[in-house]
């Protein structure tokens, strides 16, 4: 069988390339079946295919009986591919535009019986019990006022896997010695390199004013183990591959369980 999501390469005619301008304008450039492409003036290129082929291979080919939660989900690029392998998926994003172009978009794929779309903030997930076997949090942490906050809310619904994607500050190192219960004058250690820290933009990154913060490497592992996640691999630049962490108590469900109820409005029983 012909991938639904096969990457052709055709003209499309004056009223397809119409029909596609009259829902943008696209982030996603999604390569749909007939050849016809969403964006294929991408300032950042072949986006976010080039992300997929990072992770793609990282990722069950058969997603037969899994769940998946696409955060952030745009107009449902990584939905589509996550469908196409067999598995059902819930994308969620803020934008009105970009649901109204990943509910067209997955008739143009035949996916809709695979796949849903939900206008929600990454915070409303605090108000769902469903979990998933894998979530995609791909460019969307360093947009959060909040984030936190959003890491560990998104880190309750992982059951098997989860794709983590952020801006970064440059660096790689790590500082040995952040597990050191130190005095409270001892603060020299906080500014050394590998030191987990993040920057925060107060005005705008890129033109955009919601690009927030860019934690360092060290940062972004240190807050993925403190949401009880386990960083089992790195494929690309800024990407990590993480499980649930089942042999420690993560602070969000542990000691902070009662702060993060209160941020969330949930009751002590949730």
């Amino acid at each position: 069988m012909t991938r639904l999501l096969e990457r052709r390469v055709s003209a499309p005619s004056e009223e397809r390339a119409e029909e596609i301008a009259r829902l943008g304008p696209w982030f996603h450039n999604l390569h749909l079946p007939d050849g016809a492409q969403t964006a294929p003036g991408h300032a950042l290129g072949d986006f976010p295919a080039f992300k997929w082929e990072a992770i793609a291979s990282h990722i069950p080919q058969d997603l037969t009986g899994w769940t998946a939660l696409d955060v952030g989900c745009n107009s449902g690029f990584y939905s589509f591919e996550l469908a196409q392998r067999g598995a059902y998926v819930t994308g969620i994003d803020v934008e009105p535009l970009f649901l109204k172009q990943a509910e067209w978009a997955a008739g143009e794929f035949e996916l809709r019986h695979r796949v849903e779309f939900r206008q929600m903030q990454i915070y409303d997930l605090a108000q769902i019990t469903e979990s998933y076997d894998l979530v995609i949090f791909m460019g969307v942490f360093y947009h959060l006022r909040y984030p936190l906050l959003g890491l560990d809310l998104v880190a309750e619904h992982v059951r098997r896997l989860m794709v983590f994607q952020t801006l970064t500050m440059p660096g790689t190192e790590v500082f040995d010695g952040t597990d050191v219960d130190r005095d409270i004058d001892d603060r020299k250690a906080f500014t050394e390199a590998g030191w987990p820290k993040m920057a925060f933009i107060e005005h705008a990154f890129s033109g955009d004013p919601t690009n927030w913060w860019a934690p360092n490497h060290a940062a972004v592992e240190a807050m993925l183990r403190s949401s009880g996640m386990r960083i089992t691999g790195k494929p690309a630049h800024e990407i990590y591959l993480c499980e649930p962490d089942h042999d420690r108590v993560a602070w969000p469900q542990g000691r902070g369980r009662a702060e993060l109820l209160s941020a969330t409005g949930r009751d002590w029983g949730v």
